[in-house]
C-alpha cells in the first residue's frame, strides 16, 4: 500500500464528473486500499477518487470511533436509492480543504447501492454520521464540495483562504 497526494481545493480535477468502473480489477482493487491508507494517515474519516486524482466512481470511508475496531468501507458506483425526509445537520470537513469545517443539512437516513471490492453488488443502510459521510464522498464523485451548499459569501471566503494556503505552499 502507498500514500496517495491529496488534492486540495480549489482545483479543477475536484469539480469533474468522475466515470463509472466496469471492471472490479487489480488497480481498482489496488486504489482502494491505497485510499483507505491515505484517509487513515491524513486523518479522516472518507476518501474519494479524484481526492487523490483519480478520475473514476471509487470511495472509501471509516466512520468506527478511536476506541472501536475499524470498519472500513469500499464502494465502486455508489449510488444512494432512497433517503429520508428527516434532516441531519452536522459539521463538516474535508481533506480536500485541511482546517475548514461548516455545518451541512443531508438526509439522516440513506440507502447506498454499490459494487463492493470482489466485485459483489451491495446494498446498506446508513443514518447519522455514516449517512453523512456517504453522501459527502459521493458528492465528491459528482463534482460537488461541501462548501457548494454553503452561501456564496461563505464558499468564496474559504476558496480564497485556500487559494493563498496554495500559492504559499508553491512558493516555499
Amino acid at each position: 500500500m502507498a500514500l496517495l497526494p491529496i488534492i486540495y481545493a480549489p482545483d479543477n480535477r475536484l469539480k469533474l464528473k468522475c466515470q463509472e468502473v466496469h471492471e472490479i480489477d487489480e488497480s481498482v482493487c489496488k486504489l482502494m486500499d491505497d485510499m483507505l491508507e491515505t484517509m487513515y494517515a491524513a486523518p479522516g474519516i472518507g476518501l474519494s477518487a479524484p481526492q487523490v486524482g483519480d478520475n473514476r466512481r471509487i470511495l472509501v470511508c471509516d466512520v468506527a470511533r478511536e476506541k472501536e475496531a475499524p470498519n472500513p468501507m469500499k464502494m465502486v458506483n455508489p449510488i444512494v436509492v432512497w433517503s429520508s425526509d428527516e434532516i441531519f445537520v452536522a459539521e463538516e470537513g474535508c481533506l480536500s480543504l485541511p482546517k475548514h469545517f461548516a455545518e451541512v443539512k443531508r438526509p439522516k437516513e440513506i440507502r447506498v447501492k454499490y459494487i463492493d471490492e470482489t466485485g459483489n453488488n451491495q446494498e446498506v443502510a446508513a443514518d447519522g454520521l455514516l449517512a453523512a459521510c456517504i453522501q459527502h464522498e459521493i458528492d465528491h464523485l459528482d463534482g460537488i464540495l461541501f462548501v457548494d451548499y454553503l452561501s456564496p459569501l461563505k464558499r468564496n471566503i474559504i476558496l480564497r483562504k485556500m487559494k493563498k494556503l496554495k500559492r504559499l505552499k508553491e512558493a516555499a
